[in-house]
């Protein structure tokens, strides 16, 4: 669970870090430097790296292959890019963004099927 755990909140952070920046119009967007909002982002990663790296190191010693890791995480941060997107960002969800969900979620299944 503590992985588990990890990854949500590795992924909150990254999730902000990849699309604070784009929040208002093109014009808000437009007006923010470049190389400003890459340092932000960098900064705000860096809270990131410091709970995934565990996450997936205790997930390991907890018997969990790369490949579980890896598709729990993907899980994880659509439902935190979900809630972000409508959240912060205003856009609506679709038919197809629950579609997708989906699929990974049955990819989880699929890697933790057996073991």
């Amino acid at each position: 669970m503590i992985p588990v755990l990890l990854l949500v909140l590795s992924n909150v952070f990254m999730t902000v870090a990849w699309y604070w920046h784009i929040q208002g119009d093109t014009q808000a967007v437009a007006a923010r430097p470049l190389l400003w909002v890459i340092l932000v982002s960098w900064g705000i990663a860096l809270f990131e790296y410091c709970l995934a790296v565990p996450a997936n190191r205790i997930g390991a010693l907890h018997g969990w292959s790369a490949g579980q890791l890896k598709i729990t995480q993907e899980a994880i941060a659509l439902i935190v890019f979900g809630v972000f997107m409508v959240v912060f960002l205003k856009e609506p969800l679709h038919w197809r963004h629950f579609a997708a969900f989906g699929c990974i979620m049955a990819a989880v299944a699929f890697l933790f099927t057996g073991k």
